[in-house]
């Protein structure tokens, strides 16, 4: 199904391409449109979309886990396996499922999980011991145990679940929140990004790439901003030395000037996009200051957060500055959280891992709620895929490694209009195989795009010949069982 309207640049780029041909058509078939532009902008505010329906959230916060977290030790309780230690999978339930190369022609035997787990809050929602902070908002969060994917490597598996593809280069899940349905802000950007790793340890830290929160094939302005740990909290932010505001003001004056006049002769619409951005930069040099400064934040807040809020660039720090963010109307704040991949050393590795996160997530959930921003805000947690429950390296019954495992893993939602305190979708006793209510990366996708108003198979963009979506061209639902 087509959107209800185009979006201004692509009529733009036609027009261009009209203009360059020498037809000499371009004016007239881009006047001829204009009503149908100026009338989407009226009916969708800063959007040429707007939603398609009520939305229960107005803005996303995702907890990416980089490397994949073990399902087993963290949320996925399989009370059984103790009895099975060192014994082989079944092929029953292996299937002949596809391997890493780490795992192929090795036996695979059963590693239970070390860490004890309990049931918390009201719900009763089973959580390891390792979360004795998130154990404390059980009743808020929505753990999806039937979570799968088609990628079994890490870097197609972090592109699928922030584009939707194993293939880069496609537009990420913040860039086509951008696109669909505008700014709810004008000082800050749609979509900011901040990235960080655990604070100590020798641990598989794999790269991050800025294809991950990149357009794709979108205009460049929906891209994500990558916010940094030291210095600018953006690249570039501050003033030279010898230029103040008033400076600078008149010089994207000038440019402004030219590059308008450069755009009316060849109509590309980066050139627009140059222009709103050097303005963005421009607010941003006081916003973002602004933004970033949490010394007026209350002892007990920072306290929620722990000793490493203190820390720029840590995973606290970034929790408070995501909240923040969302009581700014930043639309899509996506974190990352390296160093969840454990093929040695996992009880030792994962300890640190949740160290730094448990907290500072927990934390979140509270602060939102406490300002009355986790009904409207939905917060994702999760990794790229799942871990496997046979085990790797020197095996005993406290160090062992586990390996990558797409077929099923965990993660979970809060606020935003989805169900608290409950368990969704079921897997085998190994946690190997979804046996109930399995649900997709692009699944997921179609979730949180309903749960923000828009109809993810409307919210499309022609490139190539074909009308690009966030969740491709194969099936996707909405995991409506989880929505309140």
């Amino acid at each position: 199904m087509k959107p209800l309207f185009t979006e201004p640049s692509v009529l733009q780029s036609r027009r261009s391409f009209l203009l360059n041909s020498g037809m000499g058509l371009g004016s007239a078939a881009f006047a001829s449109l204009i009503p149908k532009v100026m009338g989407a902008s009226a009916a969708g505010g800063l959007s040429p979309f707007g939603a398609h329906h009520a939305a229960k959230a107005k803005r996303v916060i995702f907890l990416f886990m980089a490397g994949a977290p073990s399902q087993i030790d963290l949320f996925d309780h399989k009370p059984d396996l103790h009895k099975l230690f060192k014994t082989p999978l079944p092929k029953s339930i292996s299937q002949g499922q596809r391997v890493t190369a780490m795992t192929l022609g090795k036996e695979q035997l059963i590693v239970p999980s070390k860490f004890k787990f309990s049931q918390q809050g009201k719900s009763g929602v089973w959580m390891s011991e390792l979360l004795p902070h998130l154990s404390t908002v059980a009743d808020d969060l929505c753990l999806v145990h039937s979570f799968n994917t088609n990628s079994i490597n890490h870097d197609p598996g972090k592109t699928a679940f922030c584009t939707g593809s194993e293939i880069p280069g496609k537009p990420s899940m913040g860039a086509w929140l951008s696109y669909g349905l505008g700014t709810m802000n004008k000082n800050l950007p749609d979509y900011v990004v901040m990235p960080s790793a655990r604070w100590s340890g020798k641990v598989n830290v794999q790269a991050l790439y800025s294809r991950l929160w990149g357009s794709g094939f979108l205009p460049s302005k929906h891209q994500g901003s990558a916010f940094q740990s030291s210095g600018d909290p953006v690249l570039f932010l501050s003033n030279p030395k010898g230029v103040d505001a008033k400076v600078r003001r008149r010089m994207l004056d000038a440019l402004d000037e030219v590059n308008s006049k450069h755009f009316s002769e060849i109509g590309d619409p980066e050139i627009e996009t140059t222009i709103s951005q050097q303005e963005m930069a421009f607010r941003m040099q006081t916003s973002v200051p602004e933004l970033t400064d949490i010394s007026n934040e209350p002892k007990e807040v920072l306290d929620m957060y722990g000793p490493d809020v203190h820390k720029p660039g840590s995973y606290a720090r970034n929790c408070l500055l995501a909240r923040r963010m969302a009581e700014r109307d930043v639309r899509f704040v996506q974190l990352f959280h390296r160093g969840w991949d454990h093929h040695t050393r996992l009880p030792e590795n994962l300890t640190g891992q949740c160290q730094d996160v448990d907290r500072p997530t927990a934390a979140l959930l509270k602060d939102l709620k406490m300002r009355g921003l986790l009904e409207d805000t939905l917060v994702v947690f999760a990794g790229e895929f799942g871990r496997t429950v046979y085990g790797q390296g020197n095996i005993t019954p406290d160090n062992y490694g586990r390996d990558h495992h797409p077929r099923c893993f965990s993660g979970w939602l809060a606020g935003g209009g989805v169900k608290g305190g409950i368990h969704f979708g079921k897997t085998d006793d190994f946690s190997y195989n979804v046996i109930e209510d399995p649900v997709h990366v692009r699944d997921l996708h179609a979730t949180m795009l309903h749960l923000l108003g828009v109809d993810h198979e409307r919210l499309i963009f022609p490139f190539q010949g074909l009308d690009q979506r966030l969740t491709g061209v194969e099936k996707a639902r909405v995991v409506k069982e989880i929505i309140s």
